[in-house]
């Protein structure tokens, strides 16, 4: 009667249109997911908490349990309007007569509801199948009175009914009409009407009857509610769900026109218990209110106490909801009944069903819209294993429900839907930082596996261009607990790449009886996690550690994301350091140093890769046209000391773009220089390394124009948009040693010249160059000052004769011994571009 008092029988068969819109397609997406397993105690919340994860699923299942509280709260006001109509004083009157003896103020009428939701809580207190038995005898009550108040629309002959309504000095009265059937009352019904609700003062609207209304469709979740209490929750929740939505929704809509052909507004908008003064037995229709109500309120009370339940048993708020978890011999969880039933009483104070309505649809709509998110998250993700047996409904289907649900919420109380969509992030928050993990699985991972395989997919390699190159990074690691700093520079060096840290387990699987890298696994990714870097994690077995990066070089990656740049710590006689036990994320008192990791080499005992096999690594990616980076000395690079340094002067990094190995061949715009200033000036951009200022050394001889090859450098790094700064640096006293001592075999290979990419290479060239001459270049780099944070240099290829890379291996040890934080870089592939 109020809803179609207020809003017309168009405005009303919209609204009910509307909310079962709603209500159905949260309904197909309940039935699929209560199809696809096993479901327990909580309902929507354990719906949305094994398939959305515990942060969706605690923040929705406590706006569920509050949604559930309120609603009880609402039924039992509404409980209370009913026996004060019928039983209470009249206003302006001091004592009643006959059946009117209750007195009537809000102190009166909370007493009222509290004995009310007491005895709610009796029922409760007993079990589900108590409560179960009740409900059953209260919907055979609903079904007579239901049937007694159709059959009183065609059997009452039209009749006058007074209302009696309270007024600020009294009372005043008016008079309803009960017209039969008529076309002209049905007429006069068909429109809009909004007027003042008679309870509250307050003017009505197509929203607030709204809310008003959907709060009595809401019981759809009763079922899922009681999942736990069910025999066969996965049979019984779609079959009984689908019935009570069909049948509520067709008894609604016939009332609503029967009202509406039968009652004028006057009686429908000012006297909300006009059915019992039409019925051909009144009391009957009181007890059905009251059945009806009362089912309503313990129905929300039971709901909100198991999912109160299922929330501490979760363990997601930890010791907050512990008391909730303690249960009665039959398993009837008897605290969250009697913490749900304080909370109710507490809502009780606001005094007026309708001032509650909106903060409860919204609630609803809410639970109802994040229903339908995990029905879609889920369809959506493609997995296998969803496969309902419940198969009518699509992503469509859930996309309009959390359309409308999302619409009706702003429509009902844009304040109410923001401050519960604030509310629902704040839980969000909280539960993401502070919950335990759990084993659930996250629906956010199979989206995520569903959406990069399909970009994966269009990441098409032939389409790459400079412009848009970034560094692809394969760090080799031994052992991490002596490669900390070193995988935290390279993760500084990626920018925005891949990164993929590679180990080579030196094991022969055929004499294994399973596979060793499984259990190191979990170890290796949480080392991942508590040093804050980006990277994949690649492990791999083989016979030697030469093998197992050329597998790792060859197979790391997918598609587009390939590494093309391979980074090896180098290879000299210094003994490791356990720079892990050491580093800030395992020194905390709450963290402990993985155990997944063997103890460092000892100084003493033979290492797995021999001097020749380690040069081989670099050749053969080499050959495999990956860019190599050698990391001397990066354990002793303290960044975060580096970086905090006084602002004058800042950090520098010093960039060699000579190969200092080749004295004859001092060329800055090869591949190969212009790879390693493009490597120096990545780890300048990124967040940590800003403060630092590149320093770029140009080696000059006398007679050489040194300020023509300065300005032809600086206009190379103002195309290159890089910013550094030239520094001139003599090296006629260091190349003199060169061609003093420099003795070339007639006849050798020294003479055949190999041209690639514009860089000349000697393959024997490492027999050309003394150590004498070695030491100068070292002592050359080391003079300059204030010293660096790191230094990069350029890295010749290894010579095509295996037999000289033990001494290719010692120029290079000779070159940056001392030298601090040292990068050797050589690039084989274009990285830079002037375009735009």
């Amino acid at each position: 009667g109020f809803v179609v008092g207020h809003a017309g029988l168009y405005q009303a068969l919209a609204m009910f249109a509307v909310a079962y819109f709603i209500i159905g397609m949260t309904v197909l997406s309940v039935c699929a997911i209560a199809t696809n397993g096993a479901l327990d105690a909580g309902g929507a919340y354990y719906m949305i908490s094994r398939a959305l994860g515990p942060e969706f699923g605690g923040s929705i299942g406590i706006m569920f349990f509050l949604a559930n509280v309120c609603g009880s709260a609402l039924y039992v006001l509404g409980l209370v309007e009913a026996v004060v109509d019928s039983f209470g004083i009249p206003p302006g009157q001091e004592a009643g007569t006959g059946v009117h003896v209750l007195p009537q103020s809000y102190w009166y009428e909370l007493l009222y509801g509290t004995v009310l939701l007491a005895l709610c809580l009796l029922v409760c207190l007993v079990g589900a199948s108590i409560y179960a038995k009740a409900t059953f005898l209260i919907f055979l009550i609903v079904a007579a009175v239901l049937g007694t108040i159709l059959v009183s629309f065609f059997a009452t002959r039209p009749l006058k009914v007074p209302i009696h309504l309270p007024h600020f000095n009294g009372t005043e009265t008016d008079n309803g009409f009960f017209t039969g059937f008529s076309l002209n009352t049905l007429r006069d019904n068909l429109g809009g009407g909004y007027g003042v609700d008679y309870t509250t003062g307050q003017m009505m609207s197509f929203s607030s009857v709204f809310a008003v209304m959907f709060n009595g469709c809401t019981g759809i979740m009763a079922g899922s509610n009681m999942s736990g209490d069910l025999k066969r929750p996965s049979y019984s929740i779609p079959r009984g769900t689908i019935s009570a939505v069909l049948f509520t929704y067709l008894v609604y809509n016939l009332l609503a026109v029967l009202m509406c052909a039968t009652c004028n507004r006057i009686l429908l908008q000012k006297d909300y218990g006009f059915l019992r003064d039409i019925s051909i037995f009144p009391p009957l229709v009181t007890v059905g209110i009251y059945a009806a109500t009362l089912s309503a309120a313990m129905s929300n009370l039971i709901g909100a106490s198991r999912i109160l339940y299922a929330l501490a048993r979760d363990d997601l708020f930890g010791r907050a909801l512990a008391l909730a978890k303690k249960t009665s011999a039959s398993g009837n969880p008897v605290m969250a009944v009697i913490i749900s039933w304080l909370v109710v009483q507490v809502v009780l104070f606001s005094g007026k069903l309708n001032t509650i309505a909106s903060v409860v649809t919204t609630f609803f709509l809410l639970v109802y819209a994040t229903v339908n998110l995990a029905c879609l998250a889920l369809e959506w993700a493609s997995a296998p294993n969803f496969r309902p047996t419940f198969r009518y409904f699509t992503w469509h289907t859930c996309l309009l429900g959390i359309a409308g649900c999302c619409v009706m919420m702003f429509l009902i109380s844009p304040v109410s839907a923001s401050a519960s969509l604030g509310f629902l992030l704040l839980l969000l928050l909280a539960l993401h930082y502070l919950s335990p993990s759990s084993t659930w699985g996250y629906i956010s991972q199979a989206l995520i596996f569903h959406q990069v395989r399909k970009y994966l997919l269009m990441l098409d390699v032939r389409k790459d261009h400079v412009k848009f190159w970034r560094p692809q990074m394969l760090l080799m690691v031994q052992n991490p607990r002596g490669s900390a700093r070193l995988i935290d520079f390279v993760n500084d060096l990626k920018k925005s790449g891949l990164y993929v840290l590679g180990h080579v387990e030196l094991q022969d699987l055929d004499m294994l009886p399973s596979d060793p890298l499984q259990p190191q696994q979990d170890s290796w990714l949480s080392l991942v996690d508590k040093l804050n870097v980006k990277a994949f994690v690649s492990l791999t077995l083989a016979p030697s550690v030469r093998h197992g990066v050329r597998q790792l070089l060859f197979t790391s990656g997918l598609g587009g994301m390939r590494p093309n740049t391979l980074v090896l710590g180098f290879y000299d006689d210094e003994a490791p350091q356990d720079g892990l036990a050491r580093h800030p994320a395992f020194t905390s008192a709450r963290e402990e140093v993985p155990l997944g990791f063997p103890p460092l080499r000892a100084p003493t005992t033979p290492k797995l890769l021999s001097a020749r096999e380690y040069v081989g690594i670099v050749a053969d990616a080499l050959k495999m046209l990956r860019n190599v980076l050698l990391a001397r000395q990066l354990e002793s690079l303290d960044k975060a000391w580096e970086l905090r340094r006084a602002a004058s002067p800042p950090p520098t990094i010093h960039v060699w773009p000579v190969n200092l190995l080749r004295p004859d061949s001092a060329r800055y715009a090869d591949t190969c220089s212009l790879f390693l200033l493009q490597m120096a000036c990545v780890l300048n951009m990124a967040r940590a390394w800003r403060r630092a200022r590149l320093r770029l050394f140009l080696c000059v001889e006398a007679g050489t124009m040194p300020h023509a090859q300065e300005e032809k450098l600086r206009q190379l790094l103002k195309d290159l948009r890089i910013q550094a700064q030239i520094q001139l640096v003599p090296w006629d006293a260091i190349t003199r040693l060169h061609w003093q001592t420099c003795r070339r075999p007639p006849g050798g290979p020294a003479e055949e010249e190999e041209e690639e990419e514009g860089v000349v290479n000697f393959p024997t060239n490492t027999t050309q160059v003394s150590d004498e001459y070695v030491c100068a270049a070292n002592k050359l780099v080391l003079e300059q000052s204030p010293a660096p944070a790191v230094r990069f240099l350029y890295l010749p290829r290894p010579p095509a004769d295996t037999s000289l890379y033990p001494l290719y291996l010692h120029q290079l040890e000779l070159l940056t011994r001392g030298l601090g934080p040292t990068v050797l870089v050589h690039g084989v592939s274009a990285v830079t571009s002037t375009q735009l």
